[in-house]
């Protein structure tokens, strides 16, 4: 069986669901009144529960101390409208780059850009492997020329605009939301659905493009699958995983 190795920072995302039925009686906020909680493993570690949660095809290298780097959401139970997000800023371990295996079918990197991987750790393991999907915060460079595909999301294309060369444009698969997803210049669209939480569809795309592409070998296929399976995660609440149809 093909299998894929995760590499990338982690943390735990808590979701603290409230009633807020009035204000403050010193300071015109909110006073939030806590109904539940839920918790659930985040960023490179979400992408390993997606893929796993169809098919157990992926081993993962990340931070150790990924449950003590949490984001924590307060959110309106009935709406669902966010009223803060509070991140804790522990320190991240650097990856030691000599100890990635590279028996892998594919090596998907998962970089939220929080210190585990270098722009020069990202080059090395694109120029030691020719299957290499990347999905990073950073701005892009010639640091990244190697990578097989490359997936971010409009706001991070638009980061990177000015340095976007013809060789990594081919490379890009871009996420726009309900808008689909463009690669290569022609646009993948998606169904329209009611969207009750996005966090995590990114992290949903980026494993269900990972899981049809080692399927098949065939990209076009892989980001339709991508997008269906992101526009179910986003009907849900909280941060949900793909499932099997």
């Amino acid at each position: 069986m093909k299998k894929i190795l995760i590499i990338g920072e982690s943390c735990k995302d808590i979701f603290v669901y409230c009633k807020a039925n009035k204000l403050c009686p010193d300071v015109p906020v909110p006073a939030l009144a806590i109904v539940k909680q839920t918790e659930n493993p985040g960023m490179a570690k979400n992408v390993e529960r997606n893929i796993k949660n169809i098919n157990d095809v992926c081993d993962i290298i990340t931070n150790q101390n990924w449950e003590s780097i949490t984001k924590t959401r307060y959110i309106h139970h009935d709406s669902n409208h966010m009223f803060i997000r509070v991140d804790t800023d522990h320190n991240i371990e650097r990856i030691d780059i000599k100890k990635i295996p590279f028996n892998y079918d594919v090596i998907a990197i998962s970089d939220y850009d929080k210190g585990f991987l270098t722009e020069d750790d990202i080059k090395y393991i694109c120029e030691n492997h020719n299957n290499v999907f990347v999905d990073t915060k950073k701005i892009l460079g010639d640091w990244i020329n190697k990578a097989k595909y490359i997936k971010i999301n409009n706001y991070e294309y638009d980061r990177s605009n000015s340095s976007i060369t013809k060789n990594l444009e081919n490379k890009i698969i871009c996420t726009k939301g309900g808008e689909g997803a463009v690669f290569n210049g022609k646009t993948y669209p998606v169904d329209r659905v009611e969207v009750k939480d996005t966090s995590g569809a990114g992290d949903s795309f980026f494993a269900a493009l990972l899981i049809k592409y080692i399927e098949t070998g065939d990209i076009e296929s892989a980001i339709k699958f991508a997008n269906k399976m992101a526009a179910k995660v986003v009907q849900h609440k909280g941060v949900s995983v793909i499932e099997k149809d």
